[in-house]
């Protein structure tokens, strides 16, 4: 990666400079990203060896898992380090790669959510279309054209990263290589730069969120003309949807629409989305999902039952 100016490496500032909360936040974020990498690489085991589990909306939650793990990843083995660590530097080529990793994974998390959501409202507003709109080759192609949006728009991100030119202080207050701290650092003029930021991921946050919204609204407008089952099973997929949409989109929106400007609150909110979410989502999708929980039990007992005959 070409290197701007003299600046060769970064130190980050982390969540604290204090010694003692360093080891607390070394001890909560082991937990959280333990429990993120466990519940979704559960799921996606679950899913993978499980056959009552091959509807498409499952087909789309290993996605989301598989996204939910490298997002955390591309952030969390490097808070923990620093965290133990009295100087936090990363080099320029390091935190570029975080910041290309950062967007990929998440923005992949972002439209495998808007899959998710096309593929409730297939079911519950078409269901008799619903075996052919979203059989397995349609998905394939889906998922495919969500990992090539995700690329096209890391790579969108780290062009304007790699634009900014650094020549001074290299001091990043935040945990993480990401836009918004590093056009803080930047010797120039980053008012058109970050009108790209905001028109590119703001512009991605918003409008699908706001696409979310009105699919869910449609969809739980629909429900009028089912059955009493059908409305109970229909919103207790959608309520983990919708809340695993508002834990995400809320704390994306905040950062990416906004001008330079920090506030006291952005590290707190960029640990809610990064690492907070990808641990939630796993607990959302299971213990709200009777399928998914009877899936991890059988899988459970055939283990068990497999290592006794050993």
């Amino acid at each position: 990666m070409h290197q701007n100016k003299s600046v060769t490496e970064f130190i980050l500032l982390g969540l604290t400079q204090d010694p003692e909360k360093q080891k607390m936040v070394f001890i909560i974020f082991l937990v959280f990203y333990s429990g993120t990498v466990v519940g979704n690489l559960l799921i996606i085991v679950t899913i993978k060896f499980s056959r009552s589990l091959g509807s498409p909306m499952y087909f789309f939650l290993f996605y989301l898992s598989l996204a939910d793990i490298c997002f955390s990843s591309s952030i969390a083995p490097r808070l923990l380090a620093d965290a133990l660590s009295a100087k936090k530097v990363i080099s320029y080529n390091g935190c570029m790669t975080q910041v290309f990793a950062l967007h990929l994974f998440g923005c992949m998390e972002i439209f495998v959510l808007i899959l998710m959501a096309v593929d409730r409202y297939v079911a519950i507003c078409k269901p008799l279309r619903y075996p052919v709109i979203m059989r397995r080759q349609v998905c394939i192609i889906l998922i495919v054209l969500a990992w090539i949006g995700s690329f096209i728009h890391s790579i969108a991100q780290i062009a304007l990263a790699l634009k900014l030119p650094f020549c001074g202080p290299n001091l990043i207050d935040h945990y993480c290589c990401d836009l918004q701290p590093l056009l803080k650092l930047a010797c120039m003029d980053t008012y058109v730069i970050n009108l790209l930021l905001v028109s590119n991921s703001g512009v991605i946050c918003s409008s699908s969120f706001l696409l979310l919204m009105i699919s869910y609204f449609v969809i739980l407008h629909s429900l009028r003309n089912h059955s009493a089952e059908g409305r109970k099973k229909a919103l207790s997929t959608l309520t983990s949807h919708i809340t695993v949409v508002i834990l995400f989109f809320g704390p994306c929106i905040f950062m990416y629409t906004r001008p330079p400007t920090t506030f006291p609150m952005d590290k707190l909110v960029a640990v809610f989305y990064t690492i907070g979410t990808p641990f939630l989502n796993p607990l959302i999708y299971t213990l709200r999902n009777a399928e998914v929980k009877n899936a991890v039990r059988k899988l459970w007992r055939i283990k068990i039952s497999s290592e006794s005959k050993r």
